[in-house]
């Protein structure tokens, strides 16, 4: 059925490539779907014909986000109208909350089927959401194991369709990685991800950095490797900053600090043990304590349902802590790695889906069924 259109709509750059992911996996399954999408160079080069660009979508803060509004406002209009001529058959949204829930309460009500991809994290904060969910999904593909029954307890039919992380080609070896990055592999690495963000960076640099001075005392010979991004500053580095494919820090480090979010997730992959710690204005940081309904906030430690990493947030994450934290876990054979390691085993089978499939041919299975 040559005629089925299909809409892929992402607003940032992870999101891209998760949905360009799923646009290569539908068109797998079936070669004559036309595939539009909202997204960007991952999605175009999937395929996809770009109808909208996340360029001019994507904000960071709440200054950002006030001034994308009516560009906002703009795309959805324009959807509304797509939605109402009926040009879709099926749309599919890829995480990004605050533009896609109204991007599928817009297609809901013109008749249109919704596959929400990587779900809000309602179950964090925010669960009295599930009822506007509710009205304007007609099915969720969750990423995470616990997701499918906090959603379903809600009256949403969400299906758990494994992690998009899980498959991925895995990193360098060691010992190739240390001789791409320039470093020494009989010595000792850790490595630093504060972060992508500027805000991340500036709250988590000198942390870091710091923390991993202090480690460098008590550990002979010890590496710095920094997960840096393009065009951000690392003030006063005893570090190599690698910019480029973190996989490649993953691969040379022996233990991490990593900020939160999806980052700890890509440690357990790569079995690397490592402590969590965070920071936020401290106005943010009293807000989300009252708002915050889970013990974790560590992905690993959620999807465990135990302390599996330590957690240093705010001010219990000082150099002194973090460091302490570290200097075992750089250690392979000590106790704490070794424990580290066991719970990252078990992390990595709870993401995968009971089927086998990766993430990306069950949601376009999925989608396919609804569009059939």
């Amino acid at each position: 059925m040559s005629s089925r259109r299909v809409l892929i709509s992402t607003g940032e750059l992870s999101g891209d490539q998760h949905a360009a992911d799923v646009a290569r996996a539908l068109r797998a399954l079936s070669p004559d779907l036309d595939i539009e999408a909202v997204g960007g160079a991952a999605l175009a080069a999937s395929g996809a014909h770009l109808v909208g660009s996340i360029d001019d979508l994507a904000a960071v803060g709440l200054a950002e986000a006030v001034r994308q509004l009516p560009e906002h406002v703009r795309r959805l209009r324009a959807l509304e109208t797509a939605f109402r001529s009926g040009r879709y058959d099926l749309v599919i949204v890829v995480d990004y909350p605050g533009l896609h829930l109204r991007v599928a309460a817009a297609a809901r009500r013109h008749g249109v089927p919704v596959v929400y991809y990587i779900a809000p994290q309602l179950w964090a904060w925010g669960a009295w959401r599930a009822r506007r969910l509710r009205r304007c999904v007609t099915r969720l593909a969750v990423i995470l194991p616990f997701e499918e029954a906090f959603f379903r307890a809600r009256g949403i039919p969400a299906e758990f369709v494994g992690h998009p992380l899980v498959g991925r080609p895995c990193g360098p070896a060691r010992a190739d990685a240390c001789a791409r990055l320039g470093l020494d592999a009989s010595h000792p690495v850790l490595g630093l991800f504060p972060g992508s963000r500027p805000a991340e960076i500036e709250r988590h640099w000198r942390l870091f950095r710091d923390a991993a001075a202090l480690a460098a005392r008590t550990v002979p010979g010890l590496q710095t490797l920094v997960s840096g991004v393009s065009g951000a500053s690392y003030p006063d580095p005893t570090a190599i900053v690698h910019v480029g494919d973190p996989s490649l820090v993953f691969g040379a480090a022996d233990a991490a600090i990593c900020k939160s979010g999806t980052t700890t997730l890509e440690a357990a992959l790569s079995d690397t043990p490592h402590v969590l710690a965070y920071r936020v204005h401290p106005a943010t940081f009293a807000v989300a304590r009252r708002l915050v309904q889970v013990r974790h906030i560590g992905l690993v430690n959620l999807i465990a349902q135990r302390d599996v990493t330590p957690e240093r947030l705010q001010r219990a994450a000082t150099p002194e802590r973090l460091a302490q934290d570290l200097i075992p876990l750089l250690d392979a054979d000590s106790r704490l790695a070794r424990a580290q390691r066991a719970g990252f085993a078990e992390v990595r089978e709870r993401l995968r889906n009971v089927d086998g499939e990766g993430a990306a041919d069950r949601v376009a299975a999925i989608a396919l069924g609804l569009a059939a």
